[in-house]
């Protein structure tokens, strides 16, 4: 079973409540904030918001999303 990709229309960012996008960072699969420039882990097909668990994307890394 892969990532729902309907729950995009009504997950958010916990910082900021932005629109989060489902992208492919190092091989994996993450929910990004463009805006905050965070990336959150999916774990087991399930998103894990938890700002503790996000991680800064470089500027590298948000030109390679654009």
């Amino acid at each position: 079973m892969a990532f729902n990709k309907q729950l995009l229309d009504i997950i958010a960012c916990p910082v900021c409540k932005g629109k989060l996008v489902l992208a492919t960072i190092d091989g994996e699969e993450m929910l990004v904030s463009k805006f905050e420039r965070l990336a959150y882990p999916i774990k087991d097909n399930i998103p894990v918001l938890l700002v503790s668990e996000s991680r800064t994307l470089s500027q590298e890394e948000m030109e390679k999303l654009a």
